[in-house]
């Protein structure tokens, strides 16, 4: 069982909700906290060009602990940016007027403040919404950039109480013209003992296998939240679902009342019985089920890749999983532009899959058509190729 994630909505749990009549009320156990922390200087020199660099590194200084009842709750960190330093009004990207806005959180969470490695170009896309550069001439040839970092507290229903925030560090920046695209479908990963090897590691593929998209569903542009889902094979030895493999921060479990998220205590979800089973999850209200399906899908012995890169004839994948009933392929490829390949049974051309490619920030997924048209690669490079044959859902990485 993994119990990765911190106690920290345990240990709140009874801070907030606490009502008493004033006989008691002095006895009740408060949440202590800390009143400050030091965000370090990074070790730049010079100026930060963000599209040619690739991170900025940080690091800050754990607060003094918050307690409750007596005991340590780990805090959620996260990086705030702003060209004034002021810090008044923090962008709402929900909001359709952010005039006056001067500074905005990044996305990212953290639960330590060591060796913390922030995208440049993560900073560089929140400068653009924030200052609103909807052309090449907008954007300065130079701006500061204040950086601070904002401690708090959250409880089950991710409300943020007690926060706190780091001193406030300068830096010089090299900002840059980018498109502001729609924001890539919210996508997790399962893992655990009944997952691709078992082995609860966080190799692509071979140790997680991603939920998929649906091409009649609405993501939202700004967030990328929406339904997702897998459709497979469960023995009940245990799984969960994380939401950057290798990284137990964003996590579901099983809970006492049901599925929980971001639970460290949480346990593994199992089923009561072995079979094929839709594991659903909407990022956008947080609901996850696991269902039971009437289906018996065909058990191949094996899928291959084909196409004008090997005269069409077959590579095989690999199956994501090799002690029970597998529905879930891989294979790492390298791949030129104007490639076509399909993916095939192997040593057969009776189930084919092809399609249409979706691009997204990591490369393409395609929902697999029988017979469909062969997929056209529009970049060279080299794919993590991930295939659910139940579905036909299709999954390009560029590695």
């Amino acid at each position: 069982m993994k119990k990765i994630f911190p106690y920290a909505i345990m240990l709140l749990a009874g801070t907030f909700a606490l009502t008493s009549c004033d006989d008691d009320r002095d006895s009740n156990p408060t949440l202590t906290q800390p009143q400050s922390f030091t965000l370090n200087a990074p070790a730049i020199t010079g100026n930060v060009d963000l599209e040619k660099s690739a991170i900025v590194a940080l690091t800050w200084s754990q607060p003094r602990p918050y307690t409750n009842f007596d005991a340590p709750v780990v805090p959620t960190y996260k990086v705030q940016i702003s060209p004034t330093g002021a810090f008044n009004k923090e962008f709402d990207a929900n909001l359709e007027d952010n005039t006056g806005a001067d500074y905005f959180t990044l996305d990212e969470s953290y639960s330590s403040g060591q060796n913390v490695e922030i995208n440049t170009s993560t900073i560089n896309r929140g400068l653009i919404m924030l200052n609103g550069w909807d052309a090449p001439s907008k954007v300065p040839s130079l701006l500061d950039l204040a950086i601070r970092v904002k401690a708090c507290i959250q409880d089950a229903g991710f409300r943020e109480y007690a926060t706190i925030f780091s001193n406030v560090v300068s830096l010089k920046a090299v900002p840059y013209y980018m498109e502001l695209k729609p924001a890539d479908p919210e996508i997790w990963w399962l893992i655990g003992a009944d997952i691709a090897d078992g082995s609860w590691g966080s190799t692509l593929g071979q140790s997680v296998i991603p939920l998929q998209t649906f091409a009649d569903q609405e993501y939202d542009s700004k967030t990328g939240q929406g339904i997702i889902s897998w459709t497979g094979y469960l023995g009940g030895n245990g799984f969960k679902l994380v939401k950057t493999p290798g990284n137990w921060d964003d996590q579901w479990g099983q809970g006492d009342g049901g599925f929980v998220k971001n639970d460290g205590g949480s346990g593994n979800i199992t089923v009561s019985e072995a079979g094929i089973y839709t594991v659903t999850l909407s990022t956008a209200t947080d609901e996850l089920t696991v269902e039971k399906q009437s289906i018996t899908p065909k058990v191949f012995d094996g899928m291959a890749i084909s196409g004008s890169f090997n005269d069409w004839s077959d590579t095989e994948m690999t199956p994501c999983s090799t002690g029970w009933e597998n529905h879930d392929w891989y294979i790492s490829t390298s791949l030129d532009a104007g490639a076509e390949i399909k993916v095939k049974q192997k040593d057969s051309w009776d189930f084919n899959k092809g399609g249409t490619f979706i691009e997204y920030s990591e490369g393409m997924y395609v929902y697999g058509e029988d017979n469909g048209p062969n997929l056209v690669i529009s970049e060279s490079g080299q794919y993590l190729i991930i295939f659910n044959d139940i579905t036909g859902f299709i999954r390009f990485i560029k590695q």
